[in-house]
Order: structure tokens, then C-alpha cells, then sequence
């Protein structure tokens, strides 16, 4: 992917602005290297596809959560940090910018958060993580549903002048039912009804 993803300014520009206007419209305060990490990992994902490995038969290929926490446990300490670390960047990215898809495959989000936010917390032990890294770490797993909302909003900003967009966002508050999603559908023009009434015990049908 171009490094330009708005005429006149970087990925790592463009990113700094949704990240630092999402934080202030949700009165979120995390520290400033987590705030500086949020950005440059979406500038990574976009920039490089880290998502993906060269498969066996050429091509490339998504690689599942378990085997990347297989292989980090089975290193050494480097390659160990550098594995849970791709494990939790990768769950932080997919849960975010592709909830919506993983509603509907075997692997939902939840084991997104789950994996993510244990590989950052076994991050946060300084026998693993670089000096001075833990606290960060430590921060992005004790707030990684709060980070995979964040980057929900960025997506959906980037993608909401479509109808592609706008039908992704319904399918999202049907899962969900959030409140701040709702709120986007409602700035949208789309009129949610809160659907028929549920059954109470006793009713007779």
C-alpha cells in the first residue's frame, strides 16, 4: 500500500490525527508513548500487510492467533517478546478495523480480545519486555476493549461516505447494540426502532 494515504501527509500524519481526535471525543487520557504506539501500529498494518506470511504454495496467507502464541512460547527471550508482540498488535488490529467480518466466522472477537490482551500483559512483565516498556504494555492490555473501540471509530470514519460503510456500521450495532454506534447511524440519517418486543414468561402465543 502507498505510503500516502491523504494527498500531503504521511500514514503516520494522517493516523495522528484520527487517534488524537478519537482520544479527545471519548475524554480518553492514556499515557503518550501508548497514544504514539496506537498511531504507528495502524501505520504499520496499513503500510506493510503484516498481516499476512508467505503460504507453502506461494501467495500469502493470514497466520491463525494459536500459532503465533505457539511459537512465542517455544523461543528464546527475544524471539519470545517478538512474537507476543505480534500477537497482541495482530489482535488489536483485526479485532478493531474487522470486527464486524469475525461476527460472522468461527473465530469471533472476543478470542481477538482474550489472545490480545494476555499477549500485552505477559509483555508488561519486565522479564520479557524491553527496560522502560512495561508500563505501556501493561496499559494496553488493561484497556484493550477500550483500544479495539477506538480503532472501530477510525475505520468506520474512514469508510462512512459509503454505502458499503453504512451498511457495515448497521451490522456492527446489531451486535453490539452501542450506544456511540447508534449515535453514528443517527448522524447518518438511518432511523433505528428498538424491533418488536421480547416475550415475557407467561405469555401465551
Amino acid at each position: 500500500m502507498s505510503g500516502s494515504i491523504v494527498v500531503g501527509k504521511s500514514a503516520e500524519e494522517y493516523f495522528r490525527e484520527l487517534v488524537g481526535d478519537a482520544l479527545a471525543s471519548r475524554r480518553l487520557k492514556v499515557q503518550e508513548e501508548t497514544e504514539f504506539y496506537l498511531v504507528n501500529l495502524l501505520a504499520r498494518f496499513l503500510e506493510r500487510e503484516q498481516l499476512f506470511v508467505e503460504a507453502p504454495g506461494g501467495g500469502a496467507e493470514a497466520e491463525p492467533l494459536a500459532l503465533i502464541l505457539m511459537r512465542a512460547l517455544a523461543a528464546d527471550r527475544a524471539r519470545r517478546y517478538q512474537g507476543l508482540k505480534r500477537l497482541g498488535d495482530t489482535s488489536l488490529f483485526v479485532s478493531g478495523f474487522f470486527g464486524d467480518s469475525l461476527a460472522r466466522a468461527a473465530v469471533d472477537v472476543s478470542y481477538y480480545i482474550a489472545m490480545g490482551g494476555r499477549a500485552y500483559g505477559a509483555l508488561g512483565d519486565a522479564a520479557i519486555a524491553p527496560a522502560g516498556m512495561t508500563a505501556l504494555y501493561a496499559e494496553l492490555s488493561a484497556r484493550f476493549e477500550q483500544f479495539v473501540d477506538l480503532y472501530a471509530e477510525i475505520a468506520e470514519l474512514s469508510d462512512l461516505s459509503s454505502n458499503r460503510g453504512l451498511v457495515r456500521l448497521y451490522e456492527r450495532f446489531l451486535v453490539t447494540g452501542s450506544r456511540r454506534v447508534a449515535r453514528r447511524l443517527e448522524e447518518r440519517g438511518v432511523a433505528l426502532f428498538a424491533g418488536p418486543p421480547r416475550p415475557r414468561r407467561g405469555d401465551v402465543h
